[in-house]
């Protein structure tokens, strides 16, 4: 295989990265929609209006917290990059908290204090997942490779074989997915489904960060892997918040309207 591996359609070459992410947010979509569909209202428990101002919320966190922590990951090289280099850069783990970051706001304005996160969470395992395939097409531009290894599974992306980090992604992505419907199952309470997934994929990030040949500044750490840790922090301390006996959280069943979890 030779990367980037880019797309025909119609006559015209198209890159991997741009299709896949265009699939991932489609498919991420399309899920959620079904889900709503399903239940016969907006999974999130909001009205029409407060969902479409937390969406743009999500929306613009995502943006700005994937540049931002593309920015501080990379900030040695960027000092002296193009302006071209500091438009392109963005990552997984700042979308993320961003997204979650600009939900919060959103729904702070609006008053709105239920858990809307848990709705989201397979549609972003999916979408994750998809975006990441996408990585792996695009080869080493993305420099989302791991370091040159002799393991069985390793891809020679153009330089040697290196581990196919972007795929480790999509495994544990696939495996988090199928702990988060075991768990749905159960009925927990509001927000809970939400903090495993960014407490789970957080942590998986801080760890396979270590294979990754990235810029690591910060005590032997790198920026992503400290938003990571600053993350999985937020989330342990929510979860000991949410089941305290008595808590509003532990007391609010999934469907409820009202509670104080957020996210």
């Amino acid at each position: 295989m030779q990367f980037p591996v880019y797309f025909s359609l119609f006559g015209r070459t198209l890159h991997p990265h741009a299709v896949m992410e265009g699939v991932a947010m489609l498919a991420g979509l399309t899920l959620n929609t079904l889900g709503n569909r399903r239940r016969g209202a907006l999974a999130t428990g909001l009205d029409l209006h407060q969902h479409m101002w937390v969406v743009a919320g999500a929306a613009i966190g995502a943006v700005t917290g994937s540049k931002l922590l593309a920015w501080a990951e990379h900030a040695q090289e960027l000092s002296t990059g193009l302006l071209i280099d500091w438009l392109a850069g963005k990552t997984v783990v700042g979308g993320l908290l961003g997204a979650w970051l600009g939900v919060e706001i959103a729904k702070r304005l609006l008053n709105v204090n239920r858990s809307t996160g848990d709705a989201w969470v397979l549609p972003l395992c999916l979408s994750m997942a998809i975006g990441r395939v996408g990585c792996f097409l695009t080869g080493l531009a993305d420099q989302t490779y791991g370091y040159h290894t002799s393991l069985p599974w390793a891809v020679d992306f153009g330089d040697g074989l290196r581990h196919p980090t972007q795929l480790y992604d999509v495994v544990f992505l696939s495996l988090l997915a199928c702990l988060i419907l075991t768990l749905r199952q159960r009925k927990p309470a509001q927000g809970v489904m939400f903090r495993l997934f960014v407490f789970s994929y957080c942590l998986y990030r801080f760890a396979v960060e270590f294979l990754k040949p990235s810029p690591k500044p910060l005590l032997g750490l790198s920026a992503i892997q400290v938003a990571c840790l600053v993350a999985c922090v937020v989330c342990y301390l929510q979860f000991k918040s949410m089941t305290r006996p008595g808590s509003p959280s532990e007391l609010s069943s999934p469907d409820s309207s009202g509670g104080s979890s957020h996210v």
